[in-house]
C-alpha cells in the first residue's frame, strides 16, 4: 500500500523515524543505523512496507530495496514476525545474511534477539536459494557508514561536519579504509 517515502526527517530515536510527508508525519520503524544517519530537517527517502494487523497499523523503513525484500522474506519464516525481522537485518546486511544462509552459519543470529537456535535453523532452511549475495561497489554504506559517523561525532566532531567529510572522501574498500579517509579528510583537530 505505501511502498515508498520521500520526505523530511522530523524526529528520529531509536529504531522510530518520523517522516513529514504532505504535511502528515508518518511514523516508520528502521533499523538503528538507519536512524542513526537520520537527522531532524534532511531529507529522506525509504522503501517501505506496511503490515495491518488487527490491532495495529505499522510501516517499515529501509534505505535499500535489498533490505526490504530480505525483510520480507524473513517475514515468511515460521515464527519470525516483523520485530524479529528488522531485529536480524539490524545485526546484518542482506549480504551478510545471504553469507550466513549459504554457509548454514546458525551461530550468526546468536546476537539477534529473539532468534534462538531453532529459528535460526528454520531461516536457514526456508531461505536456502532465495537470498543471493551482490558485490557491493562505492563507499561503503549502511552499517560500516553508520558506524563510522558514530565514531567520528564520539571523537567531538560535529554530526554535519563529520557527514561532510563522508561524502567528501568518496568510494572506500571497507569501514576501517572510510574512516582513516574521513580522518584525514577531517584534519587534524586544534
Amino acid at each position: 500500500m505505501i511502498a515508498r517515502l520521500d520526505g523530511t526527517v522530523l524526529g528520529a530515536a531509536g529504531t522510530r523515524v518520523v517522516v513529514g510527508v504532505g504535511g502528515l508525519g508518518l511514523a516508520v520503524s528502521v533499523t538503528p543505523q538507519q536512524s542513526l544517519v537520520a537527522t531532524v530537517g534532511s531529507s529522506i527517502a525509504l522503501h517501505t512496507t506496511l503490515i495491518v494487523r488487527e490491532d495495529d497499523m505499522s510501516l517499515y523503513g529501509f534505505g535499500t530495496q535489498a533490505e526490504l525484500d530480505a525483510f520480507d522474506l524473513l517475514r515468511g519464516v515460521s515464527g519470525v514476525g516483523p520485530k524479529s525481522a528488522l531485529g536480524v537485518l539490524s545485526h546484518m546486511t542482506p549480504n551478510q545474511l545471504a553469507d550466513a544462509v549459504a554457509r548454514e552459519d546458525e551461530t550468526a543470529f546468536k546476537a539477534v534477539s529473539g532468534i534462538g537456535p531453532k529459528t535460526a535453523r528454520l531461516i536457514i532452511v526456508q531461505l536456502a536459494g532465495k537470498l543471493h549475495a551482490t558485490p557491493t561497489t562505492g563507499r561503503v554504506r549502511g552499517d560500516a557508514g553508520a558506524d563510522v559517523l558514530v565514531a567520528l561525532t564520539g571523537l567531538g566532531w560535529p554530526e554535519r561536519q563529520a557527514r561532510a567529510a563522508l561524502d567528501a572522501v568518496g568510494a572506500q574498500p571497507d569501514a576501517g579504509s572510510l574512516l582513516r579517509a574521513a580522518l584525514a579528510e577531517l584534519g587534524p583537530r586544534a
